[in-house]
C-alpha cells in the first residue's frame, strides 16, 4: 500500500506542476509529450484519480488498524 501512496503523491505533484506551468507560461508539457501518443485524456484521468486518493488520504488523517474511517485501530482520529 506504500507503494501505490508514493505513487498517487508523485502523479498529485506532476499535476501540480503541468498546471503551473500552464497558468505562468500557458505551456501544457503533459499535453505536448503525451498528445503524439493520444493518450492524453488517459494521463489527466489517471493524474485525476490520483488527486482524489490523495484527498481521500489527507481527509481521513488516520494509519492504525480499527479506524472508523479505514478501519485501523489506534487512530489518531479516534483519540480526538
Amino acid at each position: 500500500m506504500h507503494g501505490i501512496r508514493v505513487a498517487a503523491m508523485v502523479l498529485v505533484i506532476i499535476g501540480a506542476l503541468n498546471w503551473g506551468l500552464i497558468g505562468f507560461f500557458d505551456y501544457n508539457l503533459l499535453g505536448d509529450i503525451f498528445f503524439r501518443w493520444g493518450g492524453e485524456r488517459t494521463v489527466y484521468a489517471i493524474i485525476g484519480l490520483a488527486g482524489l486518493f490523495a484527498a481521500y488520504r489527507f481527509a481521513c488523517k488516520c494509519c492504525h488498524p480499527g479506524c472508523k474511517c479505514c478501519g485501523k485501530a489506534n487512530c489518531r482520529s479516534m483519540k480526538k
